[in-house]
């Protein structure tokens, strides 16, 4: 996984870094924020052999993220964050209505391109999407479950956000990003769903702007 979230991370570095060698340096800003994270999972799935689909449970976490501007609107942003989610088998006749499966950990780096609105003012929204590499990590089973594997998998990132400005290098910040990605899980080498994950991101935090 880590060799996985390097080249991730080094991509994601090319990408940005070649957007910003044409920029103004006069205009050149950066963010850094640190905010709590709700992660709201919101799985769609079917389970090959069974009745019944895959649920987790919400979480929140702590996350770090970055943004650089390379005009006074067009920022890009990359969020750091992990999360663990307990996963059950829900409205399945032969194994009951609510299985668990064990838990799993959750790494999802996101890169998205933004568009800053009022990039002066006091109240400075923005729209911005993107994409994320989400890494699965730290499985563990439980139960009549003895093995489960989930693909590693690349998904689409909207998001809306509001730097609020409580003095000229710090703000309150209000962001909520929706992540469409989807993964195969395979139970005991026996049973697979194709789950789309499309967790809401809704998180709350400080800003120093420099």
């Amino acid at each position: 996984m880590k060799k996985k979230l390097a080249s991730f991370l080094f991509l994601s570095s090319l990408s940005v870094s070649s957007a910003f060698a044409s920029s103004d340096l006069k205009e050149d800003s950066w963010i850094i924020r640190a905010r709590a994270i709700h992660v709201k999972t919101d799985i769609n799935s079917r389970v090959s052999g069974l009745d019944g689909h895959v649920a987790a449970t919400s979480n929140t976490i702590p996350e770090l993220d970055f943004t650089r501007f390379f005009t006074k609107n067009i920022a890009a942003e990359l969020i750091l964050g992990t999360s663990k989610h307990d996963m059950y088998l829900k409205g399945s006749p032969a194994l009951g209505d609510k299985t668990k499966l064990g838990s799993v950990k959750l790494l999802p780096p996101t890169l998205t391109l933004q568009y800053h609105l009022n990039p002066t003012g006091t109240f400075r929204p923005y729209v911005g999407s993107g994409v994320n590499y989400t890494f699965f990590y730290g499985t563990k089973t439980e139960g009549v479950v003895t093995k489960m594997k989930y693909n590693d998998g690349f998904g689409f990132a909207l998001q809306a956000g509001l730097d609020y400005m409580i003095s000229e290098k710090v703000s309150v910040n209000f962001d909520v990003k929706k992540i469409y990605l989807k993964t195969k899980v395979r139970a005991n080498d026996a049973y697979t769903a194709n789950a789309k994950l499309n967790p809401w991101l809704v998180g709350f935090g400080i800003g120093y702007h420099f």
